[in-house]
C-alpha cells in the first residue's frame, strides 16, 4: 500500500524575506485560507527574535486569531531558535510541531541561531525537552545539507552523521534543507537512500530551495530515494535572508501538487488551494 505524501506549505518562510511589512490582517487571512486546503502542516510563523526576523514579529497574533479555528488534519509549525522561543511557542495549543534549524555548516549556525553546532544540538536537546512536557512534536532542520556558500568542506557523510545524532534525542521528523538551491542529484539520492532505511520510524522530509528550472529533478530524486514529505511555497516565493546571499526560492507548492497528482494520495482540496494561491500572489506582490 502506497503511503501518503505529505506536503507542507510554508507561507512563513514565504514571508520572511519580504521587505515591506505586510499586515497582521493579511496574515491571519491568508492562513485561514490555507488551512481549508487539506495540507499536512503549515509553517504559519516564527519565534524567532524579530531584530532578526522582522516580518514575522507579529506570529503570536497570527496564532490567537487561529485559535478557534478548525484545522481538521491539518497541523501548524513554528520555528524557533531557542529555548525562550520554545517555551513561547508551545503556549499556543493551536501549534503542533516546534521547527528547529540546525545546520552542519558552523558558519551558517552562527549566523542563523547564534551558536555553535555544538550547542546548537544541546540547545535542539533542550528544545526537545520543552516540546515533550507541552505535548509537541519537534521537527529539526538540517540546514546546509547539500552544500553552502561559504567555501566550507561539505561532506554528505558528515550530514549523516549529524541525523544520527538528532534521531538519537528521539525526534522522529528531520528535513534535509537545500538552505541555498545547489543541491546535486547524487546527493539527494545518497542521502535519502541511506536514511530512510536505517531510521524506518524517523520521517525524512526535503525542503528543497530551486531556481525554477531545477526543482523537479531535486523532487524526483527525494521521492526515488523513499522521502514522502515535501515542504513548498505558493508560486516558489521565499528563501532565507540569514544565508548571506541572494534569495533562492523554495520549491513552488503548485509544482508539487501537479508532480504527485496521479502518483501518491494528497487530499489536497485544489479548489481551496487555487483560492490560496490567488491570495497569496496579492500578499506576496
Amino acid at each position: 500500500m502506497n503511503k501518503e505524501i505529505k506536503i507542507i506549505e510554508c507561507p512563513r518562510d514565504a514571508m520572511q524575506g519580504i521587505l515591506d511589512f505586510i499586515p497582521t490582517k493579511n496574515k491571519i487571512d491568508l492562513m485561514k485560507s490555507i488551512i481549508k486546503c487539506g495540507f499536512d502542516t503549515i509553517d504559519c510563523g516564527s519565534f524567532v527574535s524579530s531584530k532578526h526576523i522582522p516580518q514575522l514579529a507579529d506570529t503570536p497574533e497570527v496564532l490567537r486569531a487561529l485559535e478557534n479555528e478548525d484545522l481538521g488534519d491539518t497541523k501548524l509549525l513554528t520555528i524557533v531558535a531557542n529555548e525562550r522561543g520554545a517555551v513561547r511557542a508551545a503556549a499556543f495549543p493551536q501549534v503542533t510541531y516546534l521547527g528547529y534549524p540546525f545546520s552542519v555548516s558552523e558558519m551558517f549556525q552562527r549566523k542563523n541561531t547564534n551558536a555553535s553546532r555544538q550547542d546548537a544540538f544541546f540547545r535542539l536537546k533542550s528544545i526537545k525537552d520543552i516540546a515533550d512536557a507541552s505535548s509537541k512534536k519537534v521537527v529539526a532542520y538540517i540546514s546546509m545539507a547539500f552544500g553552502n556558500p561559504y567555501e566550507e568542506e561539505y561532506q554528505r557523510d558528515e550530514v549523516i552523521e549529524w541525523a544520527d545524532k538528532i534521531a538519537s534525542l528521539g525526534i522522529q521528523i528531520i528535513s534535509l534543507a537545500d538552505t541555498v538551491g545547489q543541491a546535486q542529484s547524487e546527493d539527494i539520492n545518497y542521502l535519502f537512500s541511506e536514511l530512510v532505511p536505517k531510521y524506518p520510524s524517523v520521517e525524512f522530509g526535503a525542503h528543497f530551495h530551486s531556481e525554477p528550472a531545477h526543482w523537479q529533478i531535486k523532487i524526483e530524486e527525494a521521492y526515488k530515494a523513499g522521502c514522502l514529505r515535501f515542504d513548498g511555497a505558493f508560486y516558489g516565493v521565499g528563501g532565507c535572508p540569514m544565508a548571506g546571499n541572494d534569495l533562492v526560492g523554495n520549491i513552488a507548492t503548485e509544482h508539487l501538487i501537479q508532480f504527485f497528482s496521479g502518483k501518491e494520495p494528497m487530499h489536497i482540496d485544489l479548489k481551496e488551494a487555487q483560492n490560496s494561491m490567488n491570495l497569496a500572489r496579492s500578499i506576496y506582490a
